[in-house]
């Protein structure tokens, strides 16, 4: 749950010293039941506790969470022992890390032990050790803006590294040199950019310069948690600039070379500018499109605008006549999208649906001015299949054109078709298009047993559907047996 106040969030430039302390007060005594009783707590029990990390940052920047980090003195134990009768439920999955998880109300809230890290440098997976103060758990963290804690149960802000300060001017540093950092911890440079894109900061130009000699790094981190980074920052409100910093570091070329790519490819349509920057504006728009797939970050509908262009370095060809034409990128696309996404360890629901879109992305601009017929709609909605909806998304958000009026010619074709999809859905029911008989039907008409020529009928059946639309069971059962008979 996340209440954003908007006035923090959209002012352009630095933030005053008073709208952060205004800020940060306000979120204190919005969660002030649970701080300043588990305050209360460990320190009537001889230990330190803060509120820690992104809430302490996040309540500077007017954004209020019920999701809680605490750092404390106490071992896990001691925390268990202490939040005992105050917690509604507890949990320990990240004992291992020294963190105990529990829920208060509606808050959830995880305390973990002060910690020292050590790191093996080929290796992602730090060698966990307990620290003694609250100064050295906030060095080992990966930027200022998150080393910063209030301690409890007095409030006050323990800002060793001048967070406050570059949260203020909304930059981005390492509590460190950002070398040592990174090389403790490389997924932190991607980190650099999630948090550019989730919260619209700058990255310090030192931060910058390391991540770009460092990006050979990021190869010891594991493909789930580089894939995780991505999702967050893809999902952002402003991915734009979390990707920007990934490819002008050289960090994308390592996750995600398909992007940097197509810095080098001229678009057909849009001579004045390249691939690339034609991809990043899709994805801006369809996330000004988000609404239609009922809000909020879609992940697969953003990552099919990112990927829709890929194929074309690969198939790009320069005619006598200075033309360049990308014949099949998409589905060449298609293929590289899949391939990618196995590499990231994405599921295989993700998989199909964002390189379905890939593939499908061109297939409108065959509807020309409306020439299609009914089974060439059908099969446009059967082909989206539950994508239909993102396709819509992903379809409108190609048209970059400054051109005007072609701009509002495609709009209009598009609501043409749209309208037609919703007829025909309305009175066929598209969404769930089947053959006027189902299997069961096929096997008893025709004698057979289950297998290969009863889907060989069903196809046969379903093909009759989309070309005219459905009919009643006898005239099916007629046109199938007349079918079969000529076999």
């Amino acid at each position: 749950m996340s209440t954003d106040d908007p006035a923090l969030l959209r002012t352009p430039g630095p933030l005053s010293v008073v709208e952060v302390q205004r800020a940060v007060t306000t979120e204190l005594d919005r969660i002030a039941e649970v701080i300043d009783e588990l305050g209360r707590r460990f320190s009537a029990a001889g230990h330190e506790i803060a509120l820690v990390g992104g809430p302490v940052r996040d309540a500077m920047l007017g954004r209020a969470h019920n999701d809680l980090d605490l750092t404390t003195s106490a071992r896990p134990e001691e925390t268990e022992r202490l939040i005992k009768g105050w917690a509604d439920a507890t949990w320990d999955m990240g004992r291992a890390f020294g963190t105990i998880g529990c829920r208060r109300g509606e808050w959830q809230v995880e305390i973990t032990t002060y910690r020292s890290e050590v790191y093996d440098p080929s290796s992602r997976n730090p060698e966990v050790q307990y620290g003694d103060s609250l100064a050295g758990d906030l060095g080992r963290r990966d930027f200022t803006v998150n080393a910063m804690a209030v301690r409890l149960p007095g409030r006050e802000v323990e800002d060793p590294f001048g967070g406050v300060v570059d949260l203020a001017h909304r930059v981005l540093r390492t509590p460190g040199t950002p070398e040592d950092s990174f090389s403790d911890d490389p997924l932190r440079m991607l980190r650099a950019a999630r948090f550019a894109a989730q919260l619209g900061f700058t990255v310090d130009p030192g931060v910058t310069a390391a991540m770009t000699a460092m990006a050979d790094r990021i190869s010891i981190i594991s493909a789930e948690r580089v894939r995780d980074e991505l999702v967050k920052l893809i999902c952002a409100p402003h991915p734009r600039l979390g990707l920007t910093l990934l490819v002008e570091t050289g960090l994308a070329e390592k996750v995600l070379p398909e992007l940097p790519a197509l810095a080098l490819e001229r678009d057909e349509h849009h001579r004045h500018k390249d691939v690339y920057e034609h991809t990043l504006t899709v994805l801006e728009q369809s996330i000004d499109l988000e609404e239609r797939l009922g809000g909020g970050p879609d992940f697969v509908s953003r990552f099919a605008a990112l990927m829709h262009d890929v194929g074309k370095p690969r198939t790009r060809k320069f005619l006598d006549d200075g033309t360049v034409t990308f014949h099949h990128h998409d589905v060449v696309g298609a293929k590289m999208t899949r391939k990618r996404m196995k590499a990231l360890r994405f599921s295989n629901d993700q998989i199909e649906a964002v390189s379905r879109l890939v593939e499908l992305h061109l297939r409108f601009h065959g509807y020309g001015s409306g020439e299609w017929t009914d089974s060439a709609v059908r099969r446009y909605v059967r082909d989206a299949g539950e994508q239909v909806e993102r396709l819509h998304v992903l379809t409108r958000a190609d048209c970059t054109t400054r051109n005007r009026r072609k701009a509002e010619r495609l709009r209009r074709t598009y609501d043409e078709l749209e309208e037609r999809i919703a007829v025909l859905a309305e009175a066929e029911e598209l969404d769930a298009l089947r053959p006027d008989l189902d299997g069961n039907a096929i096997m008893e008409l025709l004698g057979l047993p289950p297998g290969r020529e009863v889907g060989e009928a069903y196809r046969w059946l379903l093909e009759r559907r989309m070309d005219r639309g459905p009919v009643e069971p006898e005239v099916a059962r007629e046109e199938l047996l007349a079918w079969w008979s000529t076999r």
